[in-house]
């Protein structure tokens, strides 16, 4: 939670100053007024200013969508975006033309860039929230193309009675690979190497 404390004459001062440090605006805030400000005795002895603790609000959706814009349209992309926030998970959709370039080679660019939003969005959080970037159904498709190939791997690996190292992929691809085989009669998986070049591997039990 990011917030500063700050004293003024008056209470509106106090924040006026706030918000300047914060370099946010007063809707995107909370204000709790810790002290009232005090003229005192004749407004001259025991004078007290005004303090109050401004706290930035945790809008994840916003603050995602906001670093997303600025990210493409550095690469020159034009998009819209759908946000959904549910439990401790934040999905984003992004809509647009040649969003082909947001996914890269086999998603590479769209989890680079889903990583950024997730640095940006538990920036300064006290619990974490999982960010998901989609567009296009790529992670869906990517999914059951996946699921589609630990299979056929699988029926190798017991055809040829040889097990079979799969290129680097990334922690949620390997999952789909784990998860898509944790049942399978006569296969086990594991995951060796390191990031980035960590490796599902498939083999008999």
């Amino acid at each position: 939670m990011k917030f500063v404390e700050k004293t003024g004459k008056t209470v509106a001062e106090a924040v006026i100053a706030a918000l300047e440090e914060l370099k946010v605006t007063r809707d995107q805030v909370e204000v709790e007024v810790l002290e009232e400000a005090s003229r005192g005795i004749f407004g001259l002895i025991g004078t007290k200013q005004a303090k109050v603790k401004v706290i930035v609000k945790d809008n994840p959706e916003e603050s995602a969508v906001n670093f997303l814009r600025d990210v493409l349209k550095t690469m020159g992309l034009k998009a819209e975006f759908k946000t959904k926030l549910k439990g401790d998970n934040l999905y984003i959709d992004v809509f647009g033309p040649d969003m082909g370039v947001l996914i890269g080679r086999r998603g590479q660019t769209l989890d680079s860039i889903q990583y950024l939003v997730s640095l940006v969005v538990n920036k300064d959080r006290e619990n974490y929230l999982r960010v998901l970037v989609d567009t296009e159904d790529y992670r869906r498709k990517r999914e059951q193309t996946l699921i589609r190939l630990a299979n056929r791997l699988a029926h190798n690996v017991k055809t040829h009675r040889k097990e079979i190292v799969l290129e680097p992929m990334n922690p949620y691809e390997r999952r789909i690979i784990h998860a898509a085989l944790q049942n399978h009669s006569g296969i086990i998986t594991r995951s060796e190497g390191e990031e980035p070049y960590r490796k599902v591997v498939i083999s008999l039990k």
